[in-house]
């Protein structure tokens, strides 16, 4: 583990210490989730800013080891706006947070909805500067890297792109459930609703393939083939979740769940 947090502080020392500042922050949001009376749509303040300070750690290692494969890439461009970007994010959503404040689909002001549309915004230019990484994974040649591994990097970054994109679906609804209104639940920190639809959970695994499937393919299947039906399959589950909570399904529903619903 040493050797890989070496490497990468090598690879990309400015984005190694924004993903560790992301960390940091993460911790002290998620210790505060714990002390907090603080809360928005029936769960901690904290976790939304927790959800993103780790996400956008996990983002932005993944995006400083990756992007060290590409020749010729203007990576001090990407740095900034990553940084600009997606810190912007979490600073807004974490005050919002230490307010009670909702930061997404508030637009009581017009001052709150600017800062949503700036929001939007912020994350869009991110996922279309993913999307051009991921242009690139596709159309250079990069010889240096096992073919089986190349594959996963461009079908990760692939997914993530699409279901990076489905968060709009949320935001053009001002609502991640179907059938409810912003429901969440007691399920760890990610509050999935157990009682309808969910948009956040497809949201969630589409975006982790960035992790989950180079990972797998470099260290457990090691195989071209492999790596393409398993990031098929995990297309799949992101698809399938989307499905089921566009019809307004939850994934933990269960009779007992239907038989306190209707009574």
């Amino acid at each position: 583990m040493t050797q890989l947090i070496d490497e990468l502080k090598t690879r990309n020392e400015t984005l190694f210490y924004f993903g560790l500042i992301c960390l940091i922050a993460s911790v002290a949001f998620i210790l505060l989730a714990q002390f907090s009376q603080l809360k928005v749509y029936q769960v901690s303040a904290f976790y939304k800013p927790f959800k993103f300070a780790f996400s956008t750690f996990l983002y932005t290692w993944t995006m400083a080891w990756f992007c060290h494969y590409l020749p010729n890439f203007s990576i001090n461009w990407f740095n900034w706006s990553v940084i600009l970007l997606l810190g912007f994010e979490i600073v807004y959503i974490a005050i919002q947070a230490s307010r009670g404040e909702r930061s997404h689909y508030n637009l009581s002001t017009p001052f709150y909805a600017n800062l949503f549309a700036l929001m939007a915004l912020a994350a869009t230019l991110v996922t279309l500067y993913t999307a051009f990484i991921c242009y690139l994974f596709f159309t250079t040649d990069l010889q240096d890297l096992p073919i089986y591994y190349l594959w996963s990097i461009r079908l990760s970054l692939l997914i993530f792109v699409i279901f990076s994109f489905e968060g709009f679906l949320m935001g053009s609804r001002l609502n991640h459930s179907v059938g409810g209104f912003n429901d969440n639940s007691n399920v760890f920190i990610v509050g999935w609703s157990k009682t309808v639809g969910d948009l956040r959970i497809a949201h969630f695994i589409g975006m982790h393939a960035l992790q989950v499937l180079p990972l797998l393919s470099f260290y457990v299947f090691k195989n071209t083939k492999a790596t393409v039906v398993v990031a098929t399959l995990y297309f799949l589950l992101a698809f399938f979740t989307l499905v089921q909570a566009l019809k307004g399904q939850s994934i933990f529903k269960t009779k007992s769940t239907e038989n306190e619903i209707i009574q």
